[in-house]
């Protein structure tokens, strides 16, 4: 194996088939490898949380034959840093608002911003509704979240369609109106509500007072405490 360490710049990414594309100089020649981005560690064991590579990402690999002997391919390769993507970062600290255009690949969605080709994954939210997989390379505005932990980054539609039943769940909660909730679950610790038809749902600690005990089926009157696109807390009333 050429134990020879270089460094590089990722050029191209498959998110899909799960490799990238590296391009370095080496004896004053330009020249590209491939990868695989899921590949195994020096260790020989794949990474339980790999890092999410992007084109832009500058790395230090080392190259050898593939196991069948036909190509060179890079090992051990390691993330440096990512300047398009630092920028991005702090841009951010002005104005969070990105164009990009939302791309589906390996059964999920990604957006890749429009200057930098940087690809982010998607995060939706559980009461969001899933862009239709036709939509790949529909313009969209972003925000970026996770920003001090670079590897974890995520893309937020800057315009979110929510379900119709989050949407009377946020009424219920500017308006602190009472509901009436179906109990449809119940462990030792929680009763599970559904707080909006069957989408919108939600945990109520037991009462150890016993005229408060619950059962799947039961009706019980419930405010909503705390909401987000995330989480929604609710209490008895």
């Amino acid at each position: 194996m050429d134990e020879i360490v270089y460094k590089g710049k990722i050029s191209f990414i498959n998110y899909d088939k799960q490799y990238a594309t590296i391009d370095y100089k080496a004896d004053d020649k330009k020249k590209s490898v491939s990868f695989k981005t899921n590949a195994e560690d020096a260790s020989g064991k794949t990474n339980k949380k790999p890092h999410h590579y992007r084109v832009g990402d500058e790395v230090n690999f080392t190259v050898a034959l593939t196991a069948r002997g036909d190509k060179l391919t890079a090992y051990n390769v390691k993330f440096l840093y990512n300047t398009a993507l630092e920028i991005l970062i702090n841009k951010t600290a002005v104005e969070n608002k990105f164009l990009g255009f939302l791309k589906y690949a390996d059964g999920q969605f990604f957006v890749k911003e429009l200057d930098s080709y940087i690809f982010f994954p998607l995060k939706l939210s559980q009461w969001e509704k899933r862009p239709d997989e036709q939509l790949s390379n529909e313009a969209v505005d972003f925000s970026l979240v996770n920003l001090d932990k670079p590897n974890s980054i995520v893309a937020e539609l800057y315009r979110k369609d929510y379900i119709p039943e989050y949407r009377t769940a946020m009424q219920y909660f500017k308006k602190k109106t009472v509901i009436e909730a179906a109990v449809f679950k119940v462990t030792p610790f929680a009763a599970y509500v559904h707080v909006v038809g069957n989408e919108v749902d939600a945990k109520i600690p037991l009462s150890p007072d016993p005229e408060k005990e619950v059962k799947p089926g039961y009706q019980i009157n419930i405010i909503i405490t705390h909401l987000s696109d995330t989480k929604i807390v609710v209490e008895r009333v």
